[in-house]
């Protein structure tokens, strides 16, 4: 039954799929290309190309993808539900543990080692996504002016969107021109700062929908838009809150949008865990099936392909200027940044699993915890 193997297949990957979302690509390929030939190498390929089209985490809509062309509706919501449930369960446990001993020295500690890992992988990231969405002066600028105009706490949604269409109707220009059109300067215009603000479970859901809606790139971007919206504009979160959150997601199989899974359940229990992780991927269920008839004319629309340009430029400046941030309050002492400095070199010149540098950095936490406590 079509159906019993899409299921069994994500299940386990759900299980099982370190690494982060290339490695989870890698893995789909080896599966349904090589091994189950469900699909040809052409369609796999046009299947992650529509991904980058839409937002929302590329790994777990490429499951979504595959499990609908395999087994149908049916497929299209248990395929997508076996993939995330495992490293929701996971990552609900470890917030539960964080809950009740994140407090603690020793915690902290464990935490401590695998900090500077996290923002050594953002940063591979950074470097692996920009060789490819940086395809020349016009994405180049578009990705620096974004980085600047975060630090002037211009709204990322504003950027996101704003910076994407400028690219588009500038590599459009001549086709504009042609036709009379006047393009025109969108104005960058930034949310007001607020207080804090008490906590409602109702607008945890709200902004993860948001988030899940919108958010373009790698799953990494994703700490652009919670550090806007939980931690400056609500001031729900810390920013060592939500750097654990990220570590948290980083070390659990599955996508790392579990992070909200995390977040939500710190900040209203198990039904703040539950709305926050189905504000987040319920999106991407939408726009799959939305998508899926239309891959054929979005791989070959001109507009399409330089609106996806932009909006990768700008996800990588977003990227960029969170790590900065981030950074400041990782590299507290010399041995942090030795940490970061050797998980870049192990990931960038000889290619180690994340996962294992993510299990060094605990190691290298419980040492300390060991040792120093």
């Amino acid at each position: 039954m079509k159906l019993l193997e899409v299921v069994s297949l994500f299940l386990r990957l759900g299980f099982t799929a370190f690494g982060g979302p290339a490695a989870h690509i890698a893995m789909y390929h080896d599966e349904v290309v090589r091994r189950r030939k469900w699909l040809s190498e052409q369609e796999f390929l046009d299947l992650l190309g529509a991904t980058n089209l839409i937002p929302g985490p590329n790994s777990t809509e490429m499951v979504i993808h595959i499990s609908y062309l395999r087994a149908g509706w049916p497929g299209l919501i248990l395929g997508g539900l076996s993939f995330i449930l495992p490293a929701v369960l996971i990552v609900l446990s470890l917030a539960w543990l964080y809950v009740r001993y994140g407090s603690l020295p020793a915690v902290e500690w464990l935490l401590w080692g695998i900090k500077p890992v996290v923002i050594a992988i953002i940063f591979q990231a950074l470097w692996m996504l920009g060789k490819k969405a940086i395809r020349g002066p016009l994405t180049a600028a578009a990705g620096l002016i974004v980085l600047v105009l975060y630090f002037f706490r211009i709204n990322e949604l504003v950027l996101l969107f704003a910076g994407g269409l400028a690219v588009m109707l500038l590599e459009n220009a001549t086709r504009l021109a042609k036709k009379g059109e006047v393009l025109s300067v969108l104005p960058l215009v930034g949310l007001p700062v607020q207080a804090a603000v008490p906590f409602q479970i109702s607008t945890l859901f709200l902004i993860f929908l948001k988030i899940g809606s919108v958010l373009y790139g790698s799953g990494y971007v994703l700490i652009a838009f919670l550090r806007s919206d939980l931690v400056e504009r609500l001031g729900w979160l810390t920013d060592q809150q939500l750097l654990d959150a990220i570590a948290i997601g980083q070390v659990t199989p599955g996508p790392l949008f579990t992070s909200a899974t995390f977040i939500g359940y710190l900040l209203g229990g198990v039904p703040g865990a539950v709305l926050a992780t189905l504000g987040i991927f319920l999106p991407s269920f939408v726009f799959v099936a939305l998508s899926n008839p239309l891959i054929p004319r979005l791989r070959n629309s001109p507009w399409a392909a330089s609106l996806l340009d932009g909006v990768n430029a700008v996800s990588l400046g977003l990227m960029a200027a969170v790590t900065i941030q981030l950074g400041m309050s990782v590299f507290i002492d010399p041995v942090s940044v030795v940490i970061a400095l050797a998980a870049a070199i192990l990931l960038m010149k000889y290619k180690v699993n994340t996962t294992w540098l993510i299990a060094g950095g605990l190691v290298l936490g419980i040492l300390r915890a060991a040792f120093f406590s």
